[in-house]
């Protein structure tokens, strides 16, 4: 393990309340481990009876919308940002639903319900195709026993209680 700031070999230090921990002998300072975080959203239209998804180029199955959380950036900012790259549609408003470590890419997946506003979806360059769906449709299509699938199930059973 190197220091990401300084590219100096870590050592392991005791620190109180956390036990070994990588540190840096040139920064002077414990690094502890970059972990990646990621939003992923179940987009609604503004009733919140449909649901977004997405194909991305050169995969076959139907996904939410995801995308990385910038260093300095906060998931809020992640969201409209996201959206409006992948569909250039503007996120109105959302709220949290919940987390989930996806092993698949080694990160925190933040889940978000996020309302979308009406208007023409133009795909960017990483979506080959987004569609609207009903709740039932969304859960026919949408990859199987993957972190999408459970953000889906949980932001489906919130909006249901909703109405």
């Amino acid at each position: 393990m190197f220091c990401r700031d300084c590219g100096e070999k870590l050592s392991l230090r005791f620190l109180e309340n956390e036990g070994l921990v990588p540190y840096c002998d040139k920064c002077r300072k414990f690094k502890f481990p970059f972990f990646p975080v990621a939003v992923s959203m179940v987009v609604v239209d503004r009733s919140e009876s449909r649901i977004l998804l997405a194909k991305h180029v050169g995969d076959d199955d139907f996904k939410l919308f995801a995308g990385y959380v910038k260093k300095g950036e906060s998931a809020e900012k992640t969201i409209p940002r996201e959206l409006r790259e992948e569909t250039n549609l503007a996120a109105v408003k959302w709220r949290y639903l919940g987390s989930r470590y996806h092993d698949a890419k080694d990160i925190l997946m933040l889940g978000f319900i996020v309302t979308a506003e009406d208007g023409e979806i133009s795909a960017g360059e990483e979506i080959a195709e987004a569609r609207w769906c009903s709740f039932e449709g969304a859960k026919e299509i949408i990859r199987k026993n993957s972190t999408a699938e459970y953000f889906l199930n949980a932001a489906i059973s919130e909006l249901s209680r909703r109405k």
